[in-house]
């Protein structure tokens, strides 16, 4: 059985070709991709993600502001009855230069399972969403 996934770019953020990419990808590694593609807000992850059963929600912002276009998602998703779905985020997640732990954890206090510093391989996160979905 096909796990699904949410992927999608977060915000005013129009990164299309690594949201492309990363929908490539997963569709490779055998997951049931619902791409919402780029320019979204919230509400629309957690409506394909209901809409679709989906067992994980894959954010991806590249423009520096995917901390306040984060915030409150896990949230959200709790009330919308998604208490138990995944929630990945990666790209360029804040402006400037910061300590990636301290952003990490920043993500991870917002109710985030896995954040992924800009460069990393679709394969980590592939790798690390087979392992939480119990799919090896």
């Amino acid at each position: 059985m096909k796990k699904t996934i949410v992927l999608g770019v977060i915000g005013a953020d129009c990164h299309a070709v690594g949201n492309k990419i990363l929908e490539h990808a997963f569709t490779q590694a055998g997951f049931n991709v619902i791409n919402i593609g780029v320019l979204s807000p919230q509400e629309d992850f957690i409506n394909a993600a209901i809409e679709t059963n989906a067992e994980a929600i894959l954010v991806s912002s590249l423009y520096g502001h995917g901390e306040i276009d984060c915030r409150g998602l896990r949230e959200k998703c709790d009330e919308a009855g998604l208490k138990d779905i995944l929630l990945y985020v990666g790209g360029n997640l804040v402006v400037g230069k910061q300590d990636w732990n301290s952003v990490e954890q920043r993500f991870k206090d917002m109710g985030f399972n896995r954040v992924y510093p800009p460069g990393t391989s679709p394969d980590t996160a592939i790798n690390d969403l087979k392992h939480d979905l119990g799919v090896e």
